[in-house]
């Protein structure tokens, strides 16, 4: 039985079974696949549903040496972006759901995260050091319209002095375009926008619920234009899909003011190999094959590599290709030029209770 389309406005047409589970389900034809919806309704998309976390502690700390910051927070686990290709989507099988269509309609969130985060930034033992806001899921997709979560973490942060880093592909983030100023102000945040493409019918299939590119680079624009540092991410790279578009990519993103530039080969851990494949299959038969035979090229004859120094970049000659392309496009436009730390001397602890600080 072939799998049906995408539904309207999400990235997988697949739904999984998490691999923690001790049975696993097949979709089999049983005859009444033309008779399952009424005409013109059979590619309706399911709704977003919110699961409440109740969370203990926000900041999530790591030693991974190939990611620039040792603390993180995620506002949400689950995206509704739809990105077929995000590294995050089989971090849903801890919570007994599915990486695939689970992972864009069943958005699990911390609705006392500022609250969280207030605790633990003034604990007696806390040492400040630069946190990614939002990094496994974009803390500004559609759902932060309405609730605001990640806003209420900037808000703590701004008003901590607290030094953080962001990634997202969302042009809602102008909405706090006056926090990030204030920051900026005082060296305390940078700004990354994630942008895979500049081709629109590509993006849309990509990342079916982000902005599209020609709205994250005005988004760009307008931070670059109240003082916030920001630079693009051209992640993740997909071989004979969208590399040949690096140089295009970084050259608008200088045009609309990034001073800083990276990229990251694509990453299929776990349960995304099968979703991603399935996804090429559908949207681009004519070249999945080859797309998959240049990624195993990138990661030793296999589709993923989780080995520190090689996850992100990949290995042999196209690897190589792709680093001095980045390399020399960098240099030509004059990013990464003039690299900064985040600035950890003006944080100062919230108070840990009704009593004011004595110093």
């Amino acid at each position: 039985m072939s799998p049906p389309a995408p539904p309207r406005g999400r990235g997988s047409r697949l739904n999984p079974d998490n691999r923690f589970t001790e049975w696993q389900r097949s979709a089999c034809d049983d005859g009444w696949a033309d008779a399952a919806a009424p005409a013109g309704e059979s590619n309706i998309g399911p709704t977003t549903t919110l699961i409440l976390d109740q969370a203990r502690s926000v900041i999530v700390r790591n030693q991974s040496p190939d990611v620039p910051f040792t603390q993180s927070i995620n506002p949400y686990r689950g995206c509704e972006h739809g990105c077929s290709y995000c590294f995050a989507r089989p971090g849903h099988a801890y919570l007994g759901l599915s990486p695939g269509l689970d992972f864009e309609t069943k958005i699990v969130w911390k609705p006392d995260a500022p609250e969280i985060l207030r605790r633990e930034l003034a604990a007696p033992g806390y040492r400040c050091s630069p946190i990614a806001l939002g990094i496994s899921t974009d803390g500004w997709q559609p759902v932060e319209r309405r609730l605001g979560l990640s806003r209420g973490l900037l808000e703590v942060l701004a008003e901590t002095r607290h030094p953080v880093s962001i990634v997202t592909k969302s042009a809602l983030i102008e909405r706090d375009v006056d926090l990030l100023a204030d920051m900026a102000r005082d060296g305390l945040v940078q700004v990354m926008f994630s942008i895979t493409t500049l081709d629109p019918p590509l993006a849309r299939k990509l990342e079916p619920r982000a902005a599209s590119p020609a709205r994250r680079l005005a988004a760009m624009e307008t931070l670059h234009r109240a003082g916030v540092p920001v630079g693009v991410l051209f992640a993740p790279l997909i071989p004979a899909l969208n590399d040949h578009e690096l140089e295009r990519v970084l050259s608008a993103a200088r045009e609309a003011g990034a001073d800083t530039a990276g990229f990251v080969l694509l990453r299929l851990p776990h349960e995304l190999k099968a979703l991603f494949e399935d996804w090429l299959h559908s949207h681009f038969p004519d070249r999945a094959n080859h797309v998959l035979s240049l990624l195993r090229q990138l990661r030793g004859g296999r589709l993923n590599d989780s080995r520190f120094g090689h996850r992100m970049r990949g290995q042999g000659v196209y690897a190589e290709l792709y680093r001095q392309r980045m390399q020399k496009i960098c240099r030509r436009l004059q990013l990464n030029s003039n690299r900064r730390p985040l600035n950890t001397e003006a944080f100062r602890p919230p108070a840990r209770g009704p009593q004011l600080n004595l110093f």
